[in-house]
């Protein structure tokens, strides 16, 4: 994420013509459908590189399922960074390309969800690290990243992992690895 002294917009973007970064386009319409969209700014038409790539569209109770917990996270982040805080609103929503990624992580895997199933897919992604989403997106992209490619490859694994259960799982309830010295172990012990 942008460092906080530079100025942004929404969830965490660079103020800034020209940068890499998402954007969640909600219409005035509820039954029109919500897109993210990956503009890559002035990296974009160079090298290959398109403009802008549409990463999913979702229907609007998905959307409407999935917002507020994308919402609560993001700002929870921009906070502990001293950004700016946000909320989503009919129009262009630019968000930082981090979040950005993490953001499809959660709309690919909801996006062929049951309403039932929409609160276990939020409660599992919240309980994902930031970085674990980033390799997800990073795997999940280079395969079935576009808007049509629903239902493929990674994308069908994602809403297999994270729909998996009957109920959302309480984020501070999830064990965290213990530090343990590796050489410690009985394995390398001269203890028999």
């Amino acid at each position: 994420m942008m460092n906080a002294e530079a100025s942004t917009v929404d969830f965490g973007a660079p103020d800034r013509f020209g940068a890499h970064l998402f954007r969640v386009e909600i219409p005035t319409s509820r039954n029109d459908p919500v897109l993210i969209v990956e503009d890559y700014g002035y990296r974009g038409q160079e090298g290959g590189i398109p403009r802008e790539e549409q990463r999913v569209l979702l229907q609007r109770p998905v959307w409407s399922g999935i917002a507020d917990s994308a919402r609560r996270e993001f700002n929870t982040r921009l906070k502990t960074a001293k950004i700016p805080t946000s909320r989503w609103h009919t129009g262009t929503n630019r968000v930082d390309r981090l979040l950005g990624k993490e953001l499809c992580i959660l709309a690919w895997a909801a996006e062929t969800a049951t309403v039932e199933l929409i609160p276990v897919i939020c409660s599992k992604w919240s309980a994902l690290r930031p970085e674990e989403r980033w390799w997800l997106f990073s795997m999940t992209v280079a395969e079935a990243g576009l808007s049509e490619d629903t239902q493929r490859g990674w994308r069908r694994a994602l809403f297999h992992a994270l729909s998996d259960g009957d109920k959302p799982i309480q984020r501070n309830k999830r064990p965290r690895p213990v530090e343990t010295d590796l050489f410690q172990l009985p394995l390398f012990t001269d203890a028999e």
